[in-house]
């Protein structure tokens, strides 16, 4: 098991509140909560940034490999309901 720690945080009174009715929604304790909420955040900004850095090193044959697949992709009508008018 990992070592766990202990971290205070001040929050205002309203998302209190509104950390509370989730954590009740979700059936988990508040602490439950915020690690599963802290958790996603920084994995979705960790994401962020490493496609920022790819995008920033390597545009260039990221859209030349974007391209080579969307040349791949034949030709073909497009469904009347698929247009767009």
């Amino acid at each position: 098991m990992k070592k766990s720690n202990v971290m205070t945080i001040r929050v205002p009174e309203e998302l209190k509140e509104r950390i509370e009715k989730f954590s009740a929604l979700q059936g988990v304790s508040i602490n439950q909560f915020a690690l599963y909420t802290f958790t996603k955040e920084l994995a979705e900004l960790e994401t962020r940034s490493f496609f920022r850095q790819q995008l920033k090193s390597n545009k260039k044959d990221i859209l030349k490999r974007f391209d080579a697949v969307f040349n791949d992709v034949p030709e073909r009508d497009v469904p009347e309901w698929d247009r767009i008018k």
